[in-house]
């Protein structure tokens, strides 16, 4: 009866002592492993997931975006592609030159592909008029919307100030970025305004992304980026004009 309460003794200690030997599992439930929950879930270790990466953004069309997590805030990393309002209505598109020169008129909000080729659209996303991005029925996603000036400020900051953070948000494919924020800009181009002017410039080597933010009845705040230097700068564009769009989580 001693033998087997020793044996007994034994058995129990070298269970303790292999309890006392495993390492805490992470988020993935992986013994010992590095992944740990940011503010968009379980990332990094053997998750697969860069420890900035963010879930997938659906926009109102079924496109999905991926997203990344920037100094506490949550954008996606592609321009917005889509072409229906949050509601289901048709973001009206196919203007000619003079007809969007003129939609200012009626303040009527729109869409436009660089140079009219769809391939443009699925590289650098859609150009839109700030009629689009300040329309109630929205054209981000459910708990998501177009960020403001004030917002692109803080990111700017964040990244080192408007004389460094352009170079650290341009992808690095497209033009001379780093992308070491991993936001993944592109040099989209614009939609210009004007009768008998440049109706589309700047692809590969502009990029135009308006904010949410009016400066007057006739302009509105929006954030530069060029091939040709490292600033991201802070300037006001005419309202008609077709800007690329980031969204930003609520």
């Amino acid at each position: 009866m001693k033998g087997l309460l020793l044996i007994a003794l034994v058995l129990f200690w070298a269970c303790e002592d292999k309890k006392d030997d495993l390492l805490p599992l992470d988020c993935a439930g992986v013994e010992g492993g590095t992944a740990f929950e940011n503010e968009c879930g379980c990332v990094g270790g053997s998750t697969g997931f860069d420890e900035d990466y963010c879930y997938i953004c659906i926009d109102n069309d079924g496109t999905q975006y991926e997203t990344i997590l920037i100094g506490g805030q949550i954008w996606m990393k592609e321009n917005l592609k889509v072409t229906h309002y949050r509601n289901g209505d048709e973001i009206p598109t196919g203007y000619s030159s003079t007809e969007w020169t003129h939609l200012n008129e009626t303040e009527t909000g729109a869409y436009a592909v660089y140079g009219g080729n769809e391939s443009n659209a699925d590289v650098y996303g859609n150009l839109f008029n700030w009629y689009a991005v300040d329309d109630e029925r929205g054209v981000c996603p459910e708990d998501w919307h177009v960020p403001t000036d004030e917002e692109y400020t803080a990111l700017t900051n964040y990244l080192g100030g408007w004389e460094y953070a352009g170079l650290r948000i341009k992808d690095n494919v497209n033009w001379n970025g780093t992308n070491e924020s991993g936001f993944t800009a592109l040099p989209g181009g614009e939609r210009s305004c004007c009768d008998g002017g440049l109706d589309y410039s700047g692809m590969d080597n502009q990029g135009y992304f308006w904010s949410s933010t009016a400066k007057d009845n006739y302009k509105a705040w929006e954030r530069r980026l060029s091939d040709y230097n490292s600033l991201i700068t802070r300037e006001y564009g005419d309202k008609k004009y077709g800007f690329s769009v980031r969204c930003i989580r609520d």
